[in-house]
């Protein structure tokens, strides 16, 4: 089947922005609150939304123009005239107040009534915060990029974190956010959403004060396995130094390997067995035994 290839130019605002919002997701969504020049509060959801600097702490998000109407948001236009925004973290147990709060109310309502949140105040800025947010961060608006003028243009609000609020209930024994029962949301295509529960989350060993031996590394009966998935080879490939000749010797004589190669007489299948073991390991978290694994089926491969 061929693949679907065209210039953006080529496309409607609508058919590009469904595109480009349905590929590059998940999305962290944060709610927006600020104030006008009268001190009226706005709060308003956001995924066009992260964080870009530790040092100075900067957050970006991106209120767009309307793609009906080419006019612009509250949120825009409040950042303009009160340069202050808070950042309040969006999760699971507020998403259907924050979907609520996308409404296009009319200029001057608040939507923290109309979506039942409580307002909170702030310490160093004007904007008042999401008291059910788990995580919000005060912030003044250092800059404000408008990357076009037509329907659909976004406009970077460049915001510096001056303060932080975090709940509690979401710190593990150490004090440090506590990323499952942080239950996190996130915005995909369409009218979908992601929750980032428990079940759905995962944990990769990264390589930042090593080298990993990449994949480059592994033998051939490896790369070109049919068993062996791109994510097993990545983690075999992030591991620091190739098995000695003790650690292949040993992973030959486990059991599981001796049963393999008893059951299966072609190299093929022996192979294939033994690469179904490694993916057994890498799921048991024994990625040390899983790399030597590999070397050894190397050596029955080519016996």
């Amino acid at each position: 089947m061929a693949d679907l290839s065209f210039d953006p130019k080529d496309l409607s605002q609508v058919e590009l922005h469904h595109y480009l919002l349905s590929a590059v997701a998940p999305r962290p969504i944060c709610f927006a609150s600020t104030v006008d020049a009268t001190g009226r509060v706005n709060l308003s959801p956001f995924s066009f939304f992260n964080v870009f600097s530790s040092n100075p702490p900067v957050m970006i998000f991106s209120p767009s123009r309307r793609g009906r109407d080419n006019t612009t948001k509250h949120t825009l236009e409040n950042v303009l005239a009160v340069p202050e925004v808070v950042i309040n973290i969006v999760n699971h147990p507020i998403v259907e107040q924050m979907s609520l709060s996308s409404t296009e109310y009319a200029e001057g309502v608040n939507e923290f009534v109309k979506a039942g949140l409580t307002q909170r105040p702030s310490v160093q800025v004007q904007p008042p915060r999401v008291g059910e947010a788990p995580v919000a961060f005060e912030c003044r608006v250092t800059e404000v990029k408008a990357l076009g003028d037509g329907p659909g243009a976004g406009n970077l609000v460049f915001a510096e974190v001056v303060h932080v609020h975090v709940r509690e209930e979401y710190l593990d024994e150490n004090r440090q956010l506590d990323t499952p029962r942080l239950d996190l949301v996130a915005r995909m295509g369409g009218s979908w959403y992601g929750r980032m529960s428990p079940e759905a989350l995962f944990e990769i060993p990264k390589p930042l004060q090593r080298q990993g031996i990449g994949v480059d590394q592994l033998p051939a009966s490896a790369r070109n396995s049919t068993v062996l998935t791109g994510n097993n080879l990545g983690r075999l490939g992030n591991q620091e130094r190739l098995p000695n000749a003790a650690e292949i010797e040993d992973s030959q004589r486990t059991a599981s390997v001796q049963s393999a190669l008893a059951k299966h007489t072609t190299r093929e299948a022996r192979l294939k067995a033994m690469h179904h073991e490694v993916q057994a390991l890498l799921e048991a978290g024994q990625d040390r035994e899983a790399l030597a694994l590999v070397f050894a089926g190397d050596v029955f491969f080519h016996k």
